[in-house]
């Protein structure tokens, strides 16, 4: 017993000096693998003056909040959290469309405490008569994407794009990118029916 005594002390020695060891290094943040659906759209030509193409994997329903109107909807993406919220307005003088454009514009500028950038781009198909703006919102904003349509005479429609969890800019980034797609199908595919 008593010759074992040095190699086990040894032994023991060894394993307290290895528990002691504060060089280490941090692990980097990892994020979760997203995988994309592939594009398919089909075409929303429900009882409104408007129809349009949105994706086969994201949910169209009325809109069911208090303040909710006819032609109201959200275009739910179950999948990433979030949502496309879609507004509807008849417009019946020049005073009211002009304070639609202007509250478009207040509701995107809204977010400039947080933004990084704000681009905007004119929507502009007069084969169509369809003219907008669309807010690209870059940075840890509720919203990163709101564009408006009208016709400059009778119509007018808005969405804004939410994530339903604290917005991290850097980490929904590719899911933004990836809806963003799907907007411009659906400015891209809008039609007034009247």
């Amino acid at each position: 017993m008593k010759k074992y005594f040095p190699v086990c002390l040894f032994v023991l020695l060894l394993a307290f000096s290895a528990c002691h060891n504060n060089d280490y290094a941090p692990k980097p943040r990892g994020y979760f693998h997203i995988d994309f659906p592939k594009k398919a759209y089909k075409k929303y030509d429900g009882g409104c003056a408007f129809s349009f193409e949105y994706p086969v994997y994201a949910t169209l329903v009325a809109d069911s909040s208090k303040e909710t109107q006819p032609c109201w909807n959200n275009l739910s993406f179950p999948q990433f959290n979030a949502r496309l919220h879609l507004t509807y307005y008849d417009v019946s003088s020049k005073k009211e469309y002009e304070g639609l454009v202007e509250d478009a514009r207040t509701f995107a500028f809204k977010h400039t405490v947080k933004a990084n950038a704000i681009d905007q781009k004119l929507i502009n198909y007069p084969e169509r008569k369809i003219y907008g703006i669309y807010y690209a919102i870059e940075g840890n904003t509720a919203s990163s994407v709101q564009f408006f349509l009208t016709d400059s005479a009778k119509h007018y429609f808005r969405g804004a794009l939410y994530f339903n969890e604290r917005p991290q800019y850097d980490s929904i980034q590719p899911v933004v990118a990836f809806i963003k797609k799907d907007i411009d199908q659906m400015i891209n595919t809008f039609k007034w029916k009247n």
